[in-house]
């Protein structure tokens, strides 16, 4: 009896049986991710050296702000494709991959990856930093509802202030002024005006009962007639309510610009990101071996 046996096939009945060849070396995708950091320390390092040298302020040829930025912006761009081309043809590289697509996603992999890990990098350092300011006003915060007298002594070491001026300090505050504004001293008459202030810009029926204030406590320190005094009031609240229009205008427009700088940061920073992942992929793709 005659056994024919073809070598180097599974039979039919055990084909569904057999293991699927991986085709993702994570070995190779650390490897990849490793230079392109790695890549791009040195070349960040290297463009800090070169931006530290044009620096000359004895001269005055000192690059501004603006050049600066878009220098630096252009140089970060080219260093990561750089970087990320090296890691991707490395990755490939080190897989021995023969396919091209096999290629493309051992380097789209090692972006993401590098990707991942850098904004993880940026996520802990911002977090140490807003966690140790929150650590600080809590400490500060606690130390305050010790009480009045165990908080002074706490805040003004903190401070480096003398606790006594603290609370000499504390004490005119809360001195009351007399209620006669023909009685109060210059500096009381100020602090009262101060304190009227915020109801008079907030305006209705607390603002007008705030205006009747500060024109009596005007035309008592000034020791003119309540009808000057009101005219004197009513230029420096135009005034005033012009200051405020200003200040609102020009926070909006700030606040304006502000949020189109981000929109177009945010535009330049996925293009940057774009370009990083093709050049992860081309570097990849480059590494492809053929097959023989």
């Amino acid at each position: 009896m005659t056994t024919n046996v073809t070598p180097g096939y599974v039979p039919a009945d055990d084909a569904r049986f057999a293991k699927t060849v991986t085709r993702v070396s994570w070995g190779a995708i650390f490897a990849g991710v490793v230079i392109a950091i790695a890549v791009q320390l040195v070349l960040g390092i290297l463009g800090t050296g070169i931006g530290l040298s044009l620096v000359d302020p004895v001269e005055g040829t000192t690059p501004g702000a603006t050049g600066f930025g878009i220098g630096a912006g252009i140089y970060w761009l080219i260093t990561t494709v750089i970087a990320l081309g090296a890691g991707g043809y490395a990755a490939a590289r080190v897989a021995g991959v023969h396919d091209r697509f096999d290629g493309l996603v051992h380097g789209l992999v090692v972006w993401g990856v590098t990707l991942i890990l850098t904004l993880y990098l940026l996520t802990s350092a911002v977090g140490g930093i807003i966690g140790g300011a929150f650590r600080t006003v809590g400490s500060v915060a606690s130390a305050a509802g010790t009480g009045i007298g165990a908080a002074a002594p706490k805040v003004a070491d903190v401070a480096g202030v003398d606790v006594t001026n603290v609370r000499d300090e504390a004490a005119q505050y809360l001195a009351t002024a007399p209620s006669n504004p023909a009685q109060m001293t210059p500096e009381q008459a100020q602090k009262e005006i101060a304190q009227e202030l915020p109801a008079l810009a907030k305006g209705g029926q607390d603002g007008a009962q705030a205006e009747s204030r500060i024109v009596d406590i005007v035309a008592a320190q000034r020791q003119i007639s309540r009808p000057e005094a009101q005219a004197q009031v009513t230029r420096a609240k135009a005034r005033f309510v012009q200051t405020k229009n200003n200040a609102v205008a020009t926070a909006k427009t700030a606040t304006d610009k502000a949020a189109g700088a981000a929109a177009g940061t945010s535009f330049t920073l996925v293009i940057a990101l774009i370009i990083g992942a093709a050049a992860a992929a081309f570097g990849a793709s480059a590494a492809t071996r053929r097959r023989v």
